[in-house]
């Protein structure tokens, strides 16, 4: 059997959404990411992107890549590990341990990348990981590319938690490893209970706060912050693509750990550095987060803002207290319709599906930036609700 068949087939659903010209993937931006963008020709209201402090249109940001850019050049062609280490990186480690009140922070070049090296060089042979099953995917691949045993425990449900902690040996590591918060459905890890097991059971936790960093916690320190257990989260996981505007991810842990990590991890240890100009928009963005904490205000307001606009509209949302605000759609191509349609009326949003949701329960996945406006919100909820009325979702 040639291997390529597969390929050839193609996938069921997006060939039913390219016949249908529903097919949601790769709109091309022709701006940059902020609250409005123009998007293949058109205006568009940006209600699709993870930028949750709106600090890529940020002027200091732009300059401190540009300046970078300047100095150092386009890359640094090697590895952290050889001869692509700027005092930048050190710097922006540096910082981001202060800030997030750890003793240590080991950069990587992609969010992705941060799992899959994290993960991977703490779970070794004997050693259990235990993961919520809506974790990101890069924790799932990073979790197969280490030599442990996974186990996982159904979404938020602490009971399951402690089963599989039970199945595991007395003689073997534990590592927890939740989101802190969950990319599609915008809620909260149970950090005080799961930290409570992990006390319980010698265990350590990971939480993977891409979408908590800039979001919760005092002055957007993150889902640990937000309740108070900075102390009992053994590692933070986060990225630099999402608040901080920038590419790449880190870790962050006591010095022992991160030391292991960098001379233990492979892709850390075999991938090309950030770039000069990533690493420092990166750090710009954490000067700005660190000097205007009313803009992590500002997200939660405006988020709670739209809330309230889509509930009074009698649109069913995914309640949460995150920037994340998914809406019920249900059905697979009567989303992705709906999401063509807010597309044309000039709204971006996200449409998530199985098995990103449950069978009949698909989002579309909203999020918010830290920029949006009371009038920008006004128009963009009259939109979706004429879209969802039309489509006999709310009255």
């Amino acid at each position: 059997m040639d291997i390529f068949s597969k390929c050839y087939k193609g996938i069921d659903l997006l060939k039913q959404a390219r016949e249908l010209d529903v097919y949601p993937y790769f709109h091309a931006l022709e701006s940059r990411q902020d609250v409005e963008v123009m998007m293949e020709g058109k205006r568009r209201i940006m209600l699709g992107s993870n930028n949750y402090l709106g600090l890529t249109a940020n002027p200091d940001v732009i300059q401190a890549g540009i300046d970078a850019l300047k100095k150092y050049g386009t890359g640094c062609s090697g590895s952290r590990f050889l001869n692509g280490t700027l005092r930048l990186h050190q710097q922006l480690e540096r910082e981001l341990a202060e800030f997030l009140r750890k003793e240590d922070v080991v950069t990587f070049s992609t969010g992705f990348q941060s799992n899959l090296g994290i993960i991977s060089a703490i779970v070794g042979r004997g050693d259990y990981v235990i993961c919520d099953r809506e974790n990101h995917a890069s924790i799932y691949d990073a979790c197969r590319l280490s030599y442990g045993t996974m186990l996982r425990f159904k979404h938020a449900d602490m009971q399951d938690l402690e089963r599989q902690l039970q199945k595991v040996p007395d003689n073997a590591g534990i590592l927890i490893v939740t989101d802190g918060v969950f990319s599609m459905g915008g809620d909260i890890a149970n950090l005080p209970e799961i930290t409570r097991l992990a006390r319980n059971y010698g265990a350590r936790v990971m939480v993977d706060d891409a979408h908590g960093l800039g979001v919760l916690g005092e002055g957007g320190r993150g889902t640990a912050s937000y309740f108070q257990l900075e102390n009992e989260v053994d590692i933070y996981m986060g990225t630099f693509s999402k608040s901080l505007a920038s590419l790449g991810g880190y870790m962050a842990a006591s010095h022992e750990v991160c030391d292991y990590v960098r001379h233990v991890s492979r892709p850390f240890i075999f991938s090309a550095s950030i770039t000069p100009c990533s690493c420092a928009t990166a750090l710009e963005a954490l000067h700005q987060l660190i000097s205007h904490p009313e803009l992590v205000d500002h997200l939660r307001y405006i988020s709670s803002y739209f809330r309230n606009k889509l509930t009074e509209r009698g649109i069913k949302i995914r309640m949460s207290e995150t920037p994340i605000i998914p809406i019920y759609t249900y059905e697979t191509i009567e989303t992705l319709s709906i999401a063509k349609q807010l597309y044309n009326e000039g709204v971006y949003v996200n449409s998530s599906l199985p098995p990103a949701t449950a069978p009949h329960e698909c989002l579309l996945r909203t999020s918010l930036m830290a920029t949006h406006t009371e009038p920008l919100i006004d128009e963009a909820t009259e939109i979706i609700y004429k879209v969802l009325k039309v489509n006999g979702i709310c009255k």
